[in-house]
């Protein structure tokens, strides 16, 4: 099949439609990708590409066509705006320009901004072609949840919008069970909408090679909590630092937040002003490759959102890797996160801003026999391969994709 991805981010960013594009190739079929500018997340252009370098380039084997975009800044206001509308516009013109080839099917990758989609309708309008979306991100819900915007003309306008795109799509594709719900009030009925839950890495099914961390920096002794990834407002750090502080006395509990964001500086002043600087360890940020060696050395990983609507509703990515690497998971949040490592029997759940519960979580857990440890993370395996595992996930994509493609070229043969 001839494959047109339409997608805000790509490599040399960080997403899953990297993945996705890799094994596509890996499949034999040809993969066109429509795609911005690098700069998520710093919000500035990546060395080396800029709004006339770089525009044409290749990975793995697949055409990769740029658009110019305005960068995201510092992700705030009106600068994500004009990055996100700067794209729409740029991508339309410039898909019509370049996508010269007659596609089989169009995937969209709809992290935020769902807006990405609004190119890829114009294709599929003009060329006649069979449209797939891959929601991550609920729109407007998330939109609301992550901002300071209570506007209900906004909120009214925002749904008509996604609306419009759920309308011109063939399937959707949804990475939580829970988004059908929000998705079917839009109009959607049940037979458009499939479920595609997010995957880890292959790196992450290595089994945390110690060895591949020799740049590491050293890590404390003692039984490590480990939290990878963004250091924001919706990881609701306020309450897992109450439940180190219940923990203070345990001097053997170590906490470990590998990762960076907006809330670091006030993490690290937390950490002064509240005497836990010998408990919780801020690491920094690292490269996805030295990950599975961080995760190695940890006894348990940690995962925490706010309590939100909306964050009840996601699965947060790192819930897979943290099971594919064979490590239990405690986590603080609500929802759907929550149930799969309860369903799984992988770890220690609480409800979100629970932060006592966490406390009393990882107590149990550090007081827990080694091997009942080694039966949660087994089991955490388990569940990860079967039910998240890639191959599996992308071959039952690979023929929803077909079946369209076929379908498509059948209407046109009847002159529909």
């Amino acid at each position: 099949m001839n494959i047109l991805v339409v997608s805000q981010y790509f490599w040399p960013e960080n997403f899953k439609i990297n993945d996705f594009v890799e094994w596509m190739l890996k499949r034999k079929h040809s993969v066109t990708v429509l795609t911005g500018i690098p700069n998520y997340p710093e919000g500035k252009f990546f060395p080396g590409y800029g709004l006339f370098k770089n525009r044409r380039q290749k990975f793995r084997g697949a055409d990769i066509i740029r658009s110019p975009l305005i960068p995201r800044g510092k992700s705030r206001g009106w600068n994500l705006v004009l990055n996100y509308f700067s794209f729409v516009f740029s991508a339309s013109i410039t898909g019509l320009l370049n996508v010269k080839k007659k596609y089989d099917v169009i995937f969209v990758f709809a992290s935020s901004p769902v807006t990405a989609a609004i190119p890829a309708i114009i294709f599929k309008k003009i060329f006649r072609m069979p449209l797939c979306l891959w929601v991550l991100d609920l729109w407007p819900e998330s939109v609301f949840s992550a901002s300071r915007l209570r506007s209900a003309f906004i909120y009214r306008w925002l749904v008509k919008m996604v609306r419009f795109i759920y309308r011109h799509c063939d399937r959707i594709f949804i990475s939580s069970k829970s988004f059908r719900s929000s998705i079917n009030k839009k109009g959607v009925e049940d037979a458009r909408i499939e479920y595609l839950p997010n995957w880890a890495e292959d790196l992450y099914l290595r089994s945390g090679n110690r060895n591949e961390g020799n740049n590491m920096p050293a890590l404390p002794e003692g039984f490590r909590i480990m939290f990878a990834g963004n250091i924001g407002e919706a990881q609701d750090f306020d309450s897992v630092l109450k439940a180190a502080e219940l923990l203070k006395d345990y001097k053997d509990i170590k906490w470990i937040i590998v990762g960076d964001g907006r809330k670091k500086n006030w993490v690290e002043k937390q950490l002064i002003e509240k005497g836990l600087d010998q408990n919780i360890f801020l690491l920094g940020r690292f490269p996805m490759d030295k990950m599975p060696a961080f995760y190695s050395f940890a006894d348990a990983m940690l995962v925490s959102l706010k309590s939100s609507e909306i964050f009840s509703l996601t699965v947060p990515a790192k819930v897979q890797s943290y099971m594919a690497s064979g490590k239990p998971i405690l986590t603080m949040l609500d929802g759907e996160g929550s149930a799969i490592v309860d369903e799984a029997a992988a770890g220690l759940s609480c409800g979100a801003g629970d932060y006592g519960a966490l406390a009393a979580n990882v107590l149990r857990l550090y007081k827990m026999d080694r091997r009942e440890i080694q039966v949660m993370a087994a089991n955490g395996l388990d569940y990860y391969k079967a039910h998240f595992d890639k191959h599996l996930l992308l071959s039952r994509v690979e023929r929803i994709f077909e079946s369209l493609s076929a379908g498509n070229k059948a209407e046109e043969g009847t002159g529909n």
